[in-house]
């Protein structure tokens, strides 16, 4: 058991109290970032005089060839050692001897660890916001694609008014741009460098605390030593703007899910992401829909986990703390896989635009704008609203949309109705009517669009 504090102690740490206590097994990921780190601060350390520059170039070298014989196979990390901390200097200290004794002057396993998890989540909010920017592609293709596919918009899963595909997939677009903006902001606000913190207090070494916040292209080192080796609000927040990013992916998939049934046939998910039943050979499942669905219960239980572990912590360090890496590395796993398989879904969907439109009609999502042109011929709204109530009712008894009644029917309930009433009503008329900016008229479309390209191409 490769450990880094046993001159303290007279005995063995038991067994069981050992693997309780060891973090190697989902810590390796870090090897990456522990040897980034390590290398800033030796870097720093020779430029302090506290390290010769002869021991800065041994103990680099040493660094990097374990980097590289961990990338190619021929290093195992293994459960002999309690961390990933531990691993590194004990290899490095068998490559390079003596030299390797002195990589953690001036720091604790305590700014180190919370060095290495700011710099992988550094990395990984970069990944995440590169698959959101992905979708958004996707989503703007969708819009520019089906400015002129008309389909029902709903409220309370009711037929309501009629809208554009193009429309509907732009209200996920802002969605997915405002997770884009939560990342940047996460990015910007942890983007202080916590080494040179030590436990909690510092060090007495000469340290430069700035060189190693440049070298690891921090905008600076943190201000208290305490709150350094005590904070994890990054974590929360980007746990929480995880979650939202799957609550959107999650609304989306239930449309999807619903959009697929037999009843809506809106859409037509492609083979390569449905599954089929293993007794009724009809059956095409939207499973990754599904999965993703019930995928954002566990983002938010790392979410509503991570917030218990810390509100009980006194300052500064406590051993809580290590349960923040297992919650936050399944999150973003996850996270990062529902938002590539989401995309890959979307890109190959096929639309059923005249399913879509047929919809519309048979909803009645034009009953508002009949309302309308009745007030326009001079009929209060109260009184219009009640005439295109009997229309509805007198449809549903029929059988019929509103755009398939006779000019005698219409004129049965109000004489106001003309042969405009056809036109009026029409999807395209009710849809292209409205062009106030953030509708779904084709102008009002078109100019948010342009702006939706702006925005992607400025990042």
């Amino acid at each position: 058991m490769a450990q880094l504090w046993g001159g303290r102690f007279t005995k063995e740490t038991d067994k069981l109290v050992y693997d309780f206590n060891a973090s190697i097994s989902f810590d390796q990921r870090f090897y990456e970032q522990d040897i980034r780190g390590s290398i800033a601060h030796v870097t720093m350390l020779a430029r302090q005089g506290i390290l010769t520059d002869e021991e800065k170039e041994q103990i680099i070298k040493g660094l990097e060839s374990i980097r590289t014989d961990v990338e190619n196979g021929t290093l195992k990390i293994t459960e002999e050692y309690e961390d990933i901390h531990s691993f590194v200097e004990a290899n490095l200290i068998d490559r390079i001897g003596d030299a390797g004794k002195k990589l953690h002057t001036g720091r604790s396993r305590n700014d180190q660890v919370a060095l290495d998890m700011k710099l992988y989540t550094r990395d990984e909010i970069l990944e995440l916001d590169s698959l959101l920017k992905e979708m958004l592609e996707v989503l703007l293709k969708l819009m520019k694609e089906n400015l002129e596919v008309y389909m029902p918009g709903f409220t309370h899963l009711q037929k309501a008014q009629p809208i554009t595909l193009s429309h509907h997939m732009g209200a996920y677009f802002e969605m997915f741009k405002r997770d884009r903006s939560r990342m940047k902001d996460i990015y910007k606000r942890m983007n202080l460098c916590p080494l040179g913190s030590g436990a909690l207090a510092g060090t007495t070494y000469p340290l430069d605390r700035e060189y190693t916040a440049e070298l690891l292209e921090f905008d600076g080192p943190t201000l208290n030593s305490m709150d350094s080796v005590s904070d994890r609000d990054y974590l929360i927040e980007l746990l929480s703007a995880m979650s939202t990013v799957m609550m959107h992916l999650s609304r989306f998939s239930e449309e999807v899910i619903i959009w697929n049934t037999n009843e809506y046939k809106f859409v037509e998910i492609d083979d390569a992401y449905s599954t089929g039943s293993s007794i009724m050979p009809q059956k095409k499942n939207p499973d990754i829909a599904e999965l993703v669905r019930g995928k954002t219960g566990r983002v938010y239980g790392a979410l509503m986990s991570m917030l218990t572990t810390m509100k009980g912590l006194p300052l500064a360090y406590n051993k809580d703390m290590q349960e923040d890496k297992e919650l936050v590395f399944d999150a973003i796993d996850t996270t990062k896989g529902c938002l590539a398989l989401f995309t890959g879904m979307l890109k190959t969907m096929k639309f059923n635009s005249a399913r879509m439109e047929e919809s519309a009609k048979h909803g009645f999502t034009n009953a508002t704008d009949a309302a309308d042109y009745l007030v326009n011929h001079g009929v209060p709204f109260r009184d219009a609203h009640g005439i295109v109530g009997r229309l509805v009712l007198y449809c549903i008894d029929k059988g019929i949309a509103l755009d398939n009644m006779s000019m005698e029917e219409f004129k049965a309930i109000s004489p106001v109705f003309e042969d405009d009433i056809y036109d009026a009503i029409s999807m395209k008329t009710c849809v292209e009517m409205r062009n106030t900016i953030g509708a779904p008229g084709k102008a009002a479309m078109e100019k948010v669009i342009k702006a939706e390209e702006e925005y992607l191409a400025a990042e």
